[in-house]
């Protein structure tokens, strides 16, 4: 029996999954990831707790598998994207807290070189703006102690969370990415496939901390036997979003994904081609396998999953994020309410890392079931404001697969249909994520032979058609955009919703 396995290192939790080769899952071991905010907009995370966890789902993977690692064909690791890790190369040790891709601490330096964002672009695909791993990594070097001596003396590396783990899976001996986390860094020129000299100058960046750029199905060692008792070949590698995609069999230009995690993020497979959006979306590498890069367009929201997880977790409304289905379907509407999760500001096609989240509407009749579906609500909403952009550009997908950890609520699944108006897939697998780990994994292992036969093992769970009249979509969708202008920076007091 062929034997894959995954790690898929998520913003709120980690786990690890054991699929056969058709993608059933045959084991899996997850854990919460805590987040720290010790400021205004800042998120971090502890890269230390993250490798702790790691290797305890590994361990409870495999064992819930009943597999031991020398049955394990090859492994593949997706991972939050953008957050950064700085360590030091001789001891393994973190010179600070990783800067989770939420943090907002460098929309300063971000604002007073926006005259730079067009230049910029044209090289990574991307915006100048606090989410990306540059200004991070700049942040660290210039607030930490020696950082900035250290790293011109090549002492210390930078990773995101895929080169952080790697590296400690093969106890140091690997320092690598690939290029579709590379693409998310702001330093990597997906034009010409390269880290970026200009770059690196504008944001200060030592080249002496990059990681290895290496294709998203490629060897990148084995772990360390001693981890799980014997060695485990490591042959995929992709950024979580593209992994989804991957995970979601949208190899054909047009197809696109929306994954429901933390946040969400719609991702439109546009070939070999690179788009350039004039809609304030990102161009990205969508994967890259055998030297040849495939492209998508990305919409990316900061906040979906992590609203329903402020309401258990801040503001107490629910026990259990299983609960919303239930309290949805308990109204008929949500009578107006809207709620605009931008707790560390706007992604796009807004990127306004100024704004602050609020909730509009509210009246006398207002309860915890209207807040608790206006915070379901607000996920498609953002989705529509993403589809709208990429229709501006018109390249709007007619069909969208979505997965994550939120879709298995029907609710809001048929209620993305209708916002959206376009037919929405819930796939078999919803756990496409770390399937698309598992599926480089294979390719990088030589136990699938292309794309077309990843396509093959993709299965529709159910269909969700569009049931609300278009009007009546549009409709809720302008009173979401009058509710966005008021938290906009700026937006004008006299705006109602």
């Amino acid at each position: 029996m062929t034997a894959l396995l995954a790690i898929d290192q998520g913003t709120t939790s980690t786990r690890a999954i054991v699929f056969d080769r058709a993608g059933h899952k045959l084991g899996a071991h997850q854990t919460e990831l805590p987040q720290s905010f010790p400021g205004d907009g800042w998120v971090e995370h502890d890269p230390l707790r993250i490798w702790a966890d790691v290797q305890a789902c590994v361990r409870g993977a495999l064992a819930a598998a009943q597999l031991g690692a020398v049955q394990i064909s090859a492994l593949g690791i997706t991972n939050q994207r953008e957050t950064t890790v700085i360590w030091h190369r001789k001891s393994g040790v973190p010179i600070a807290p990783a800067i989770v891709w939420q943090d907002r601490r460098t929309a300063d330096f971000c604002a007073a070189h926006a005259d730079q964002s067009d230049w910029l672009s044209r090289k990574t695909g991307l915006l100048l703006d606090p989410y990306f791993s540059a200004s991070k990594i700049a942040w660290l070097l210039d607030h930490t102690p020696n950082a900035r001596a250290q790293a011109e003396r090549g002492e210390l590396a930078f990773g995101t969370i895929d080169s952080w783990l790697l590296w400690n899976l093969t106890a140091g001996r690997v320092h690598a990415t690939d290029a579709s986390n590379a693409s998310r860094t702001a330093l990597f020129n997906i034009h010409t496939q390269q880290w970026d000299e200009e770059l690196l100058a504008f944001f200060k960046v030592p080249r002496t901390l990059l990681p290895e750029v290496r294709d998203c199905a490629a060897d990148f060692g084995h772990t360390e036997a001693a981890l799980f008792g014997s060695a485990i070949a490591i042959r995929g590698m992709a950024g979580d979003q593209q992994a989804a995609l991957i995970g979601q069999a949208c190899f054909t230009p047009g197809m696109a994904k929306s994954t429901y995690g933390t946040g969400c993020f719609v991702v439109l497979n546009t070939g070999t081609r690179c788009v350039r959006s004039a809609n304030r979306l990102l161009s990205t590498v969508a994967y890259r396998l055998n030297g040849e890069t495939t492209y998508a367009l990305e919409g990316s929201i900061f906040v979906a999953g992590a609203a329903v997880q402020w309401l258990r977790d801040a503001v107490h409304l629910i026990k259990s994020a299983g609960e919303t289905e239930a309290i949805a379907r308990s109204i008929k509407d949500s009578q107006g309410v809207y709620l605009v999760p931008a707790f560390t500001g706007l992604g796009a096609p807004y990127w306004d890392p100024q704004a602050r989240g609020a909730i509009f509407g509210l009246t006398r009749d207002t309860g915890l079931a209207h807040i608790v579906r206006a915070a379901l609500e607000s996920v498609a909403y953002q989705t529509r404001d993403l589809l709208d952009a990429m229709a501006a550009d018109s390249l709007a997908p007619t069909e969208l697969r979505v997965d994550g950890g939120m879709v298995i609520n029907d609710w809001l699944t048929q209620f993305l249909a209708d916002a959206l108006q376009v037919p929405v897939l819930r796939p078999q697998v919803t756990e496409t994520t770390a399937l698309g780990a598992a599926f480089l994994a294979g390719l990088g292992a030589g136990v699938y032979g292309s794309l077309d036969e990843l396509a093959t093992l993709w299965q529709q769970q159910q269909q969700f058609l569009p049931q609300m009249p278009a009007a009546q979509a549009s409709q809720l969708h302008a009173g979401w955009r009058k509710a966005i202008a008021r938290v906009r920076s700026g937006a004008a007091d006299t705006m109602r919703v």
